[in-house]
């Protein structure tokens, strides 16, 4: 019988993880993750203004602020053993491949989390009015409305309304929704919004004063606009959701990511690893102006 020759590559194929680079439009708090509670001092009222005043002395009032907060989390990725024969019989580098996936699947936990805490209780929402369209996250049937420019338009004016910087404007889409916008514009705007892209901050294009990123998934609501968890049971009537912000009006916190390493361990004869990183964010306006979820409308 002739030897057969079996070949290991020496490179193993890893998962796909999504893209996280919309977390920099947004404050930094990382110097404050290592404590429990980040404190957000909000200004009350201005003062009022009263032309040609006639009236002495004038009342004196009381400006009264908003100390808004928000919580350190803790992030753990569960222990994986290396077994010694792993580390002396395989043709890759099983501890370098399982050091790189735990870190980037910690990240993308971190970002899915961070998207929600930006998501503040009675947060505004806009419901995109496009033609139907049959729903797209993983449970969702029936049809839901297109992601349009018309709904970019109607963020505009809110962001206006609220005298929002020009400058600083965010938005966040899945991939679905971003092709549907991208399908309700004209050429010239597909041109324009294109040619605005900036690779090195993850900007894939700019529309009506708003700068856009894209992710695998972005957030998920029920059909009354009340926000669930992508741990949440998944419903027949859930709708994608996207971001609209403004990048003073969130924040983040991001720690270190932490290896705790066990070379040699007798009990599990290998090596036993895991990871710890202490990450938070919020909106950070009482008022909750500067953040808008951009939930699909539901088709009739």
């Amino acid at each position: 019988m002739a030897l057969q020759v079996e070949i290991w590559v020496k490179s193993i194929i890893e998962g796909l993880f999504a893209n996280n680079t919309f977390a920099a439009r947004s404050v930094d708090h990382s110097e404050f993750v290592n404590n429990k509670t980040v404190h957000v001092p909000n200004a009350g009222a201005a003062p009022n203004v009263e032309k040609n005043r006639t009236v002495f002395p004038a009342s004196v009032t009381k400006r009264e602020d908003v100390d808004l907060t928000y919580d350190m989390d803790e992030f753990t990725v569960d222990p994986v053993r290396i077994s010694h024969a792993e580390q002396v019989e395989l043709s890759y580098n099983k501890r370098e491949s399982i050091v790189r996936q735990s870190r980037r699947k910690l990240a993308q936990d971190i970002y899915d989390s961070i998207i929600y805490d930006w998501i503040p209780e009675g947060v505004k929402v806009v419901e995109t009015i496009g033609a139907a369209v049959a729903a797209h996250i993983k449970g969702a049937t029936g049809d839901r409305k297109l992601m349009t420019k018309k709904t970019v338009e109607e963020l505009q004016t809110l962001f206006d309304e609220q005298d929002l910087p020009e400058e600083g404007r965010c938005i966040l889409l899945d991939a679905r929704m971003y092709n549907q916008l991208m399908n309700s514009m004209t050429d010239a705007e597909q041109n324009n919004f294109l040619n605005c892209a900036d690779p090195a901050r993850g900007v894939i294009g700019k529309y009506l004063g708003f700068d856009f990123y894209k992710r695998s998934k972005v957030a998920k609501v029920a059909t009354d606009g009340t926000v669930k968890p992508w741990s949440a049971a998944d419903a027949a009537t859930d709708c994608a959701a996207g971001l609209a912000w403004h990048e003073d009006c969130v924040s983040r916190a991001l720690g270190e990511s932490v290896l705790f390493d066990d070379e040699g361990n007798p009990l599990f004869y290998g090596d036993v690893i895991s990871f710890l990183q202490r990450a938070g964010g919020k909106s950070i306006r009482a008022d909750k102006a500067g953040i808008v979820l951009i939930k699909q409308g539901t088709a009739a």
